[in-house]
C-alpha cells in the first residue's frame, strides 16, 4: 500500500514533532518538517508531497498563505491550513487558496485524520 506523503510547515519544533508523531502513528509517510516559506518551497520540488499541513504564522518567513499561494503556482497540491488565527481577514485569505481544511490550534491528534 502506498503511503500519504505529507510535508509539514511549522515554525514551533515541539507542534511539527507532535504532528509529525501523530501522521506516522495513522501511517503517513512525513516527507520533511520545515520552518519557514524557502525550505517548503524547496521540500514541495525535491519530495513531491500529496499533502501539505501548513501553520500560517511563520516566524522570520513569509506566512503559510503566501507560501501555499507560491507552492500552487509549481504544483496543485491540498493544503490543510493549522492556525491559532481564526479572524474574519485571515480566514479569507486561506479561503481564497482552496484549502482542504482549516484546523484551529489546539487541535485534536484525531483531527488530523
Amino acid at each position: 500500500m502506498i503511503k500519504t506523503k505529507i510535508l509539514v510547515v511549522e515554525d514551533e519544533t515541539i507542534v511539527a514533532l507532535d504532528i509529525k508523531s501523530a501522521l506516522k502513528k495513522i501511517d503517513c509517510d512525513v516527507t520533511d518538517t520545515v520552518t519557514n516559506y524557502d525550505d517548503a518551497i524547496k521540500s514541495v520540488k525535491e519530495n513531491k508531497p500529496d499533502i501539505i499541513f501548513m501553520d500560517i504564522h511563520l516566524e522570520n518567513s513569509k506566512d503559510g498563505i503566501q507560501t501555499a499561494q507560491d507552492i500552487q503556482k509549481i504544483q496543485n497540491i491540498p493544503i490543510v491550513y493549522l492556525s491559532a488565527f481564526t479572524d474574519d481577514k485571515t480566514i479569507s485569505r486561506a479561503v481564497k487558496t482552496n484549502p482542504l481544511s482549516y484546523l484551529t490550534k489546539p487541535f485534536k491528534r484525531e483531527e488530523l485524520k
